[in-house]
């Protein structure tokens, strides 16, 4: 034999079977095989000798193995198998002998296969590996690219797989104490809300560099972790108290994080991105560059960020990150621009290697036609986006975009934002700086883009294009799709794609378009494929990850497919046929796939090599020839290679000539057997290539002799008419294959021969059938006769006929006859007469028949034949059914013997009976029918009519007609009737008369009864229905079948009818009412209407307690609530869920409970099992009240796990948790107690308390609950814990409960548990010891001596202590009297205050705080008692109009000139430097600084950081506290104006409100009191120095304002409306108008209120009397040069007048306007002491006597002024109780501005945090170690600069008017906080400030609120520069569009030019400066803005 021709030593399972062999073979091939194959043999390898041996027998279809079955048919017995897979590039090449043909094998049998994957491993991974997680939700998927590790992010956990998804470790990561409104804390008390949060993954990335795994959870803000790679559970780092520049992740679940780590020189960065959530986290950018080692790892200090302006306008929803070699992708969603709702898709690019993000540049893209981008990846040069498609969105569409157009597209953008300031060639807006920050787009030199491809500081960003990036859709699905990967291998690209259904779906991308060649099934249905879709390193397999598990799916399963046919079909772009290896592989693994026809691709042909035909196509099996196959396409061979042909397990030499292959089949002895009960055998014919399977047909062998064999009722149609070419020799009864018949016997030809005329079954001898009737009675002799056909070939035959006949239990055969026809081929059988008697027990027997020929030899029968036996006998049972019989069977009624139904012949003539007998009637059904009749009886009985004619009117009941159903009839059984209507009470039988025969007669009897409704229990109940109704009355069991309502609705009828009575239950009602009940017997309805049903609102719970119990159950329930009497049977029940080993003894529900009407209701069952398998436990719960239920808690068994609780209130069903305002029922375990003794009795001495030892005792019970009980007697619970009872026993022995003990029980009943602790045996008390009498009497002499003594030294004692006690309690009374006093007033004047406080918060919820706008407020704060901005517009005459242009151009590069930081530095240095230069200018100039870099307030604070830097460096050398104490330099002016920036938000936000409050309440105080508006005192105030300490009357009064629309004009009353005004009656008319304004305008900002200088006071008194008052006039008093001011006191203006105010209409009588015009608006002065009129001096509550300050000042002498101080301070007592009571009115108010400006509870202000970190930086760098002088700094850069300037100057925040007697009381309020921030500790003495007497218990409250404030700052996470641009970014814009920005540069400029030459002259002496030319560009500015002529 040849090579390539097998022999049945030859490894017969080999290439291409993944490395799984058989092998063995001869010892003559043994030792060539171990020669070739050294590394296949090895020492594991089983023989399978026995298992050959053990296999049954079985014959197998090939069809069922095909494949594989081939591989196995060269397997000898002593085959061994591989335990270890031979590897797949192994060539098995084998050397075989060379022969004619192929030996036979020994047959094994194809069914050897099915034990093949016991023994050996599966042939391909047909199945992908999971990995499970049932009990969480996975979120996350990272791969490690080194060793192949997966990591899984999930909820609350971290998993770490191996490459084959086995659980290798595991991390805890939740669930944790947190809340998103919180920052993370160590304590839970710094966040009350926090609660326990499960912690969903938002990032997981792997650091390949660092070996390190980055996870970032949704808890604590965002923050991650890193873990080592080779095992999550080592945590390496978590920030302890992590910094808000530290959070990185989104902190809701529903908002997407995504991010990459990017190797970096020397570091690997983070690059993260994330959407908008959670108010603490908004200041995060979208995109952040984050460092992942250092020493504060995720932070991004120093490292780029996106900032944006206003994160709502730019919620970007982040979908990918993605990266190549040199670019990194990030695709999201967001609305296009500000203020457009129509959201788009982007992809945004930055470079690698830029950690500042100078090189962020986004484009839109766009799918056409669909929605927005859902899931995207990078292929091989381009970028994959999945796109919404659909009318809804649910379905999906893949867009290609390439990454050339996509950088083209970026780089066009860049480009033009670089060069062209954003235009296009047209002068269109094609590219633009996006996100709200200061940025615009620049024209830079043309080159720029290629010297700066990653972008630069000076560069503008982040750049956004306008122009899309368009691309069509590849494909679409029908499902939404949810990630995006791809694939390039062999050359094509193949993307997965994961859908939101759970389905993967593997799409080839060929050219533009895109096909889905396979789909499966990866997650649970209905569970989304997360968006980290990964292929492993070597390409082979993908990663899937779902809600529940991971999943590896190879990414070409070709292995999986078997043969080429299905390897072609799936479709799969990288896998193909090998035809020559006989396996689907890749490309490169087949080893000839260059040559043609050797490896078949689906996408080329698509066709498998195939048999085209066999000739011939089948063989008999007993020949053996040659069969030629035309195999088209077949591969070519080298010329020592060979196809064979193999036959099962026969192989012949394959001779080829071109597509023609010729072969021999087997001989007839190597052929298998047919198979039982066919005739052939079908074999593959497979071409084959050594063992490989190369094509395949199916060849079959026949047998002829088999053929008739299986067809036994007609052997010759079967043979010549089967597929093979087989003949019939019908005399000697054979089926043969040939010509012809042997020895010249005719022959029927086969149906196969087309040119013969005798063929077919058409000519073989037959029977036809049956002459003559086919029924036969049983009992009577028949003949039969059948006609046969085609006889003639047996003619001059001589041979007998029989006939057959199958009957039940035997075949009978009958002599048979044969009678020819003279002409034609037909004839007659006539079998012999016979009289048939089968045991029959149907009433017709079907009996085969058949005919034979000689000995055996059977004729054809043409179709089943059959003869059917009857009898009479059976199923006639009566007379009726006899005669309502067929009467073609002949059967007649026979009265002979016995009587019964006979076929007629068998009758004897006289025993015929024509008439049946009378009807009988067994039983009736029912009894009784109302006397509306209409009721359906039925009657069963017997001879009950032939048919329904015979009954149609022959049924009465009681005499009365009774009409029969004819649908419901059924002969001579049964009659089925509607009564008649009969008078009540009318009773008797039924009768039937069938014609002409007397009456049946019933023993029954029928009784036509009345039924009455008497009454209704219960007559209310839910509408929810469930209600137990009972409806009482007589005769209720009436007919058959009742029905009950209630108005409209069923009322279920569950129990038997009852004749007093009916039980059922109500249905659900719509609506509450009443509803008549009714009931309906038949068709008689009865209705009782005396006694509705009330339907009533559903009860309704409101509380439930106690919620938990123990499992014993029996704990008592209230439940409070309404409507709960009209429950009828209320129940608490439980629905547990047994498990598999709790065996609970229940019964099965009856929905429909039965019971007799004389026997009581059956107690409810505890438990009862439901459908699903849930078990319902239930007690019932009685109803104490409309409003109180009381419930025992349902016993559970052990083991059972509760599923819900709930109150069954009949149909109303509510959860314990909806009853007890959302708290659980909770069942605790049955408590556990120690018996009291373990054998003998527990012996108890008397007065002893009772302590028994358990487990869990108070965890379902309360003490009071608890009953012990010692045998008849209580033991009263003293108390309970969880592990002991303490209980207090009878005083003496009880007796036993139970009469058959001797000793009292001790038991513990806690609810339904009941436990037994044992006897109690009482100890008797022991008898007192005799005591002696004498020794009595000595012991009582000595107690009486000692008693005496005591006395005496007692009543010395307390003489002397008395008199000290009357002094003391004197002062103690004093002390009191004045406690007592001051503190009423202070509960009086507080409960007022709030009072007006509470009216105030209503006002400002409906007018807000009145706020300065932003541009007012920084206005006042940088230039502070100027009342506005000092600048004036420049350039605004008409001659200057030519000039504008080139000053406002110099002006705009002075802007552009203040951004480099040298010159500004040396700008600022040089101007202080200047002796000229005044503190004022060094403010002013600060100022102007501060707006004109307020646009770019990231650079002003780098600006102020070097400032203060250089000032620290000063002040270090000097004395350290010193600095920042005042405001000498630029540099602190730059501080306050930065805090002032930064801190605005949070004073509207937080501080603003308290602030606001506090100003009011002073103002309301100070109102209530009387205030001297010459002096300024004021009765009510905290500042000594402006208390008025005289006694003045008061009065407080009412008046009533007339308001119109023009409030203070003169416009017409008609539309007045009256406005109370509160005042007092020592008020001058100035001071009226201004609480008058107030209360009118008491929303209204101040400087939008009219002055009150503007107005007059009118009073208006009856119909027409109006007087206008003025604090002056001819009716004011003057006395001794001393003039009064007008008051209302002075007019007698009573209280409840009428006022209005009026227009001014002269200038005369307002005292107060001398001083208006030199104070700005709102700020009233009081009258000088030196103000005269012509000598007159003014006074209004006191007069002055105090000299003026000039004699003050005169006056020198020593005693002079210390009598001057001493007189100071001695201020009556009184009056220092108006400060007291004035200071605790005030208290709370105080406490909540101080608290809200130290932060207390709330978040402290980045700003804050980032200077604190800077002076903490400055004090290290510069060794400042004493934490004092770090105090002082901070003290004076933030409180002392703006908090205590803003609580003496609340004008600077609110537009309000600040009286000085406000001002007064906040410098206390400001002084006391100032001496709060101070560190030496506050003293105070004899000689201190009253004002620091006030506070002097409050201010070490106040210092540790500083010092904790500042230990909070300092102990919080670091705020990085980064992190304040993002905060700062905000404000930027805030006053770009100021309309003095250009004027603040001029007067800016104004000063520069003053210093001109010295600031030249510093620029040009800068080598940095020169090489920048500052000074050449310094001279350009002048040039323009001055029209200078200059050297340049």
């Amino acid at each position: 034999m040849g090579r390539g021709t097998p022999d049945s030593g030859s490894l017969a399972w080999a290439s291409g079977q993944r490395g799984h062999c058989w092998r063995g073979g001869r010892a003559a091939l043994a030792r060539p095989l171990l020669t070739k194959l050294p590394a296949v043999v090895e020492p594991g390898c089983q023989a399978l000798a026995p298992l050959a041996s053990v296999l049954p027998r079985v014959e197998c279809e090939w069809s069922q193995a095909l494949t594989v079955s081939l591989l196995l048919r060269t397997v000898p017995p002593t085959a061994v198998l591989c335990p270890s897979p031979l590897p797949r590039e192994t060539p098995l090449l084998l050397p075989f002998a060379a022969g004619p043909a192929m030996a036979p094998r020994p047959p094994l049998g194809a069914c050897l296969l099915l034990v093949l994957p016991l023994l050996c491993p599966p042939l391909a991974p047909t199945r992908a590996h999971r990995f499970p997680a049932p009990n969480t939700t996975l979120n996350r998927l990272a791969l490690a690219p080194g060793r192949g590790a997966l990591y899984v992010g999930a909820v609350n956990r971290l998993f770490q797989l191996s490459p084959a998804l086995r659980l290798e470790s595991a991390a805890v990561t939740g669930p944790v104490l947190d809340s998103p409104d919180c920052v993370p804390f160590r304590e839970p008390a710094e966040c009350p809300q926090a609660r326990l949060t499960d912690n969903a993954n938002q990032l997981l990335l792997v650091s390949g560099r660092a070996r390190e795994l980055v996870a970032c959870g949704q808890v604590r803000q965002g923050v991650c972790e890193k873990r080592r790679l080779e095992d999550v559970a080592q945590l390496l780092y978590r920030a302890e108290d992590p910094g808000d520049g530290q959070f990185v992740a989104a902190n809701a679940a529903g908002v997407a994080t995504v991010g990459l780590v990017v190797p970096g020189p020397g570091r690997d960065l983070l690059l993260v991105a994330r959407g908008l959530a959670g108010k603490l986290s908004g200041g995060v950018p979208p995109l952040t560059v984050r460092q992942l080692a250092g020493p504060q790892p995720f932070s991004g200090e120093g490292l780029g960020r996106l900032v944006v302006g206003d994160l709502s306008d730019y919620n970007n929803s982040y979908v990918a990150a993605l990266a190549d070699a040199r670019s990194a992708y990030f695709v999201f969603r967001r609305r296009g621009a500000r203020a457009q709702a129509e959201y788009r898709s982007y992809v945004a690019r930055v470079c690698l290697g830029d950690a500042n993000l100078y090189s962020y540049v986004e484009v839109p893209l766009t799918c056409r036609g669909h929605g927005l981008i859902q899931a995207a990846s990078l292929a091989p040069g381009a970028l994959l986006g999945a796109f919404a498609a659909g009318p809804s969105g649910a379905q999906a569409a893949l867009c290609a975009f390439p990454l050339a157009d996509l950088d083209a597209t970026m780089e066009r953008a860049r480009r033009l934002c670089y060069t062209t300031g954003g235009r296009g060639p047209g002068g269109t807006e094609e590219a633009t700086v996006e996100y709200g920050v200061t940025s615009r787009c620049v024209t830079l030199p043309p080159d720029s883009p290629e010297s700066y491809p990653c972008g630069d500081e000076h560069t503008p960003s982040p750049i956004a294009g306008r122009r899309p990036l368009e691309a069509g859709p590849l494909l679409q699905l029908g499902n939404s799709i949810s990630a995006v990967a791809a694939l390039q291998a062999d050359g094509h690209t193949i993307a997965f794609l994961g859908d939101v259904q759970g389905q993967l779906h593997k799409v080839f991308l060929n050219g533009t378009r895109g096909q889905v060649y396979h789909s499966q099934q990866v997650g649970p249905p209905g569970s989304a494929i997360s968006p980290d879709l990964l292929v492993d390193s070597s390409g082979s397999h993908l990663y899937v990850l779902t809600s529940q598990q991971v999943d590896r799916v190879p990414v070409a399963a070709c292995p999986q497919f078997l043969d080429c046919s299905s390897c072609l079909q799936a479709r799969d772009p990288l896998c193909g046929w090998c035809v020559l290896q006989g396996r689907c592989s890749r490309r490169g693994q087949c080893g000839r796939a260059a040559q043609p026809n050797q490896w078949l691709w689906s996408y080329e042909d698509g066709r498998c090599l195939h048999i085209q035909s066999l000739l011939p196509a089948q063989r008999p099996r007993q020949e053996q020839g040659q069969v030629t196959l035309s195999v088209p396409r077949l591969p070519a061979l080298t010329v020592d290679e060979y196809f064979h042909c193999a036959f099962g397990d026969y192989d012949s030499l394959a001779h080829v000539e071109g597509t023609h292959v010729t072969c021999v089949t087997p001989p007839q002895d190597q052929l298998p057997h047919n198979p039982p009960g066919t005739e052939h055998i079908t074999l593959p014919l497979a071409l084959m290539f050594e063992d490989v399977l190369v094509a395949t047909a199916n060849f079959s062998f026949y047998d002829c002799s088999a053929v008739q064999a299986l067809e036994a009722a007609a052997p010759c149609g079967a043979c010549v008419g089967s597929p093979w070419r087989c003949h019939w020799c019908p005399q000697s009864s054979r089926c043969v294959y040939g010509e012809r018949c042997p020895e010249g016997e005719r022959t029927i030809y086969s149906a196969q021969q087309a040119d013969i005329q005798v063929r077919g079954p058409g000519a073989c001898p037959r029977v036809e059938g049956l002459v003559g009737p086919l029924l036969v009675p049983v009992g009577w002799e028949s003949r039969l006769a059948l006609r046969v056909r085609n006889l003639q070939h047996f003619r001059g035959l001589p041979a007998s006929y029989h006939c057959w006949l199958e009957l039940p239990g035997e075949l009978q055969r009958l002599p048979a006859s044969l009678e020819e026809e003279v002409a034609g081929d037909a004839g007659l059988i006539h079998c012999q007469a016979q009289q048939f008697q089968p045991s029959m027990a149907q009433r017709e027997l079907a009996v085969p028949i058949s005919v034979t020929r000689g000995e055996g030899q059977r004729l054809d029968k043409a179709r089943t034949l059959h003869v059917t036996l009857y009898d009479c006998a059976v199923g006639h049972p009566d007379c009726s059914h006899c005669q309502a019989a067929n009467g073609s069977l002949g059967c007649l009624w026979c009265s002979h013997d016995q009587p019964t139904c006979r076929y007629g012949p068998l009758c004897p003539p006289g025993a015929v009976e024509p008439l049946c007998p009378t009807p009988s009637i067994h039983t009736i059904e029912p009894l009784t029918g109302p006397p509306e009749g209409g009721l359906a009886l039925t009657i069963l009985g017997s001879n009950l009519g032939r048919d329904f004619a015979d009954v149609q009117d022959a049924v009465s009941v009681a005499g009365r007609p009774c009409s029969p159903d004819p649908s419901l009839y059924r002969t001579s059984a049964r009659i089925v009737c509607v009564t008649s209507p009969a008078p009540n009470g009318t009773v008797g039988p039924i009768q039937v008369a069938v014609k002409s025969r007397p009456p049946g007669i019933s023993t029954q009897h029928f009784t036509y009864q009345d039924p009455v409704l008497l009454s209704l229990s219960p007559q209310w109940g839910p509408q929810a229905g469930g209600t137990q109704l009972t409806i009482h009355g007589r005769h209720l069991q009436t007919g058959g079948n009742v029905s009950a309502w209630v108005g409209s609705q069923p009322c279920r009828i569950r129990e038997p009818v009852c004749p007093e009575a009916i039980v059922c239950h109500t249905t659900p009602q719509a609506s509450p009412g009443e509803a008549v009940v009714r009931v309906v017997f038949g068709r008689a309805q009865r209705t009782l209407l005396a006694s509705p049903f009330h339907y009533t609102t559903n009860p309704r719970l409101v509380a439930a307690e106690p919620s938990v119990s123990f499992r014993g159950g029996g704990r008592l329930i209230r439940v409070r609530g309404t409507g709960l009497d009209v429950v009828e049977r209320p129940l608490l029940s439980v629905w547990l869920e047994a498990a598999e080993e709790t065996a609970v003894a229940v019964q099965p529900r009856d929905p429909t409970p039965r019971r007799s009407c004389r026997a009581p209701a059956a107690a409810p069952q505890a438990c009862t099992q439901l459908e699903g398998g849930l078990l319902q436990c239930s007690t019932a719960c009685s109803v104490s009240s409309s409003s109180l239920l009381l419930c025992r808690s349902p016993a559970v068994p052990d083991g059972a796990s509760p599923r819900r609780v709930f109150f069954a209130l009949d149909n109303v069903h509510v959860d314990f948790a909806r009853a007890s305002g959302g708290q659980d029922f909770l069942y605790q375990p049955n408590p556990r107690l120690a018996p009291l003794s373990r054998a003998r009795p527990y012996r108890l001495k008397p007065g002893h308390i009772l302590d028994v030892e358990g487990e869990g005792l108070n965890l379902g019970i309360s003490k009071e609950e608890v009953r012990v009980h010692v045998g008849d007697g209580e033991c009263v619970v003293k108390t309970l814990t969880l592990t002991h009872l303490y209980c207090e026993p009878p005083p003496r022995a009880p007796r036993p409960a139970d009469g058959s003990r001797a000793l009292p029980q001790l038991v513990v009943q806690m609810g339904n548990v009941r436990l037994p602790l044992g006897p109690v045996q009482y100890e008797a008390e022991p008898a007192l010891s005799a005591f002696p009498v004498e020794a009595q009497v000595g012991l009582g002499l000595g107690v009486a001596v000692l008693i005496a003594a005591v006395l005496l030294l007692t009543l010395m004692y307390r003489h002397k202590s008395k008199q000290a006690l009357r002094d003391y309690q004197k002062v103690l009374v004093q002390l009191e009297n004045l406690e007592i006093g001051v503190g009423d007033q202070c509960r009086k004047e507080f409960t007022d205050l709030m009072t007006e406080m509470t009216d105030l918060s209503s006002d400002l919820e409906a007018s807000g705080i009145p706020f300065l706008d932003y541009h007012t407020y920084a206005e006042r704060v940088f230039f502070p008692g100027r009342g506005s901005c000092p600048l004036q517009p420049a350039l605004e005459g008409p001659a200057e109009e030519g000039r504008r242009a080139p000053v406002r151009q110099g002006l705009t590069q002075l802007s552009n000139l203040l951004n480099s930081k040298l010159f500004l530095l040396t700008l600022i240095h040089t101007l202080e430097e200047q002796p000229g230069f005044s503190q004022r200018d060094r403010c002013l100039v600060a100022s102007l600084l501060s707006l004109a870099l307020h646009g770019k307030l990231e650079y002003l604070t780098d600006i102020v950081r070097t400032l203060l830097g250089d000032l620290a460096a000063r002040y270090v050398q000097k004395n350290p506290k010193l600095m920042l104490r005042r405001t000498e330099t630029m540099a602190e002016k730059l501080l306050t104006n930065w805090v002032s920036i930064c801190l605005y938000a949070f004073l509207r936000e937080v501080a603003g409100e308290p602030l606001y409050v506090l100003l009011r309440a002073i103002q309301y105080q100070v109102d209530k009191g009387p205030v001297d508006a010459v002096t300024g005192k004021a009765k009510r105030t905290l500042n000594d120095s402006r208390l008025l300490r005289e006694d003045v009357e008061f009065r407080p009064l009412t008046l009533m304002l007339l308001a119109g629309p023009g409030a203070g004009g003169a416009a017409g009353g008609s539309a007045a409306q009256r406005v109370p005004a509160r005042v007092l009656d020592t008020d001058t008319i100035t001071q009226v108008k201004e609480k008058v304004l107030d209360q009118v305008y008491k929303g209204t900002p101040f400087s939008q209120r009219p002055s009150v200088h503007a107005l007059d006071l009118e009073w208006r008194s009856g119909l027409a009397g109006h007087l206008t008052l003025s604090d002056e006039d001819l009716t004011s008093v003057t006395q001794n040069r001393w003039k009064r001011l007008n008051t209302l006191q002075h007019y007698k203006v009573p209280d409840g007048a009428t006022v209005r105010l009026i227009p001014r209409l002269h200038n005369g009588g307002a005292v107060s306007q001398s001083a208006a015009p030199s104070r700005p608006a709102g700020e009233n002065a009081p009258m000088l002491e030196d103000s005269e009129e012509g000598g007159v001096r003014l006074w209004h509550l006191v007069k002055v006597t105090d000299e003026p300050e000039a004699a003050k000042a005169r006056r020198s002498s020593l005693r002079e002024r210390e009598r001057e101080r001493a007189r100071a301070k001695a201020i009556p007592e009184i009056y220092l109780t108006r400060l007291l009571s004035m200071k605790g009115t005030l208290q709370k108010f105080v406490d909540d501005a101080f608290q809200a400006i130290l932060s207390v509870n709330r978040p402290v202000p980045i700003a804050v945090k980032y200077l604190f970190d800077f002076l903490d930086e400055l004090a290290e760098k510069h060794g400042i170690e004493d934490l004092e002088t770090l105090h002082i700094w901070k003290t004076n850069s933030l409180l002392l600069r703006f908090w205590v300037n803003t609580l003496k100057n609340p004008q600077l925040v609110f537009d309000v008017r600040v009286s000085d007697n406000v001002d007064a009381i906040l410098a206390v309020i400001a002084q006391t906080f100032m001496d709060s921030c101070t560190v030496s500790e506050h003293k105070v003495g004899r000689d201190s400030p009253v004002n620091k007497l006030l506070y002097a218990r409050e201010i070490p409250r106040y210092k540790q609120m500083v010092e904790r404030y500042y230990s909070d700052i300092r102990q919080s996470s670091p705020a990085s520069y980064q992190e304040m641009n993002s905060a700062l970014a905000e404000l930027s814009g805030n006053y770009t569009s100021a309309p003095h920005c250009l004027e603040a540069l001029q007067e800016l400029y104004t000063h520069i030019h003053r210093y001109y030459d010295q600031i030249i002259s510093a620029l040009e002496e800068d080598p940095v400066g020169q090489k920048m030319q500052l000074a050449c560009r310094l001279q350009q500015i002048a040039a323009l803005v001055e029209n200078k002529v200059t050297d340049l």
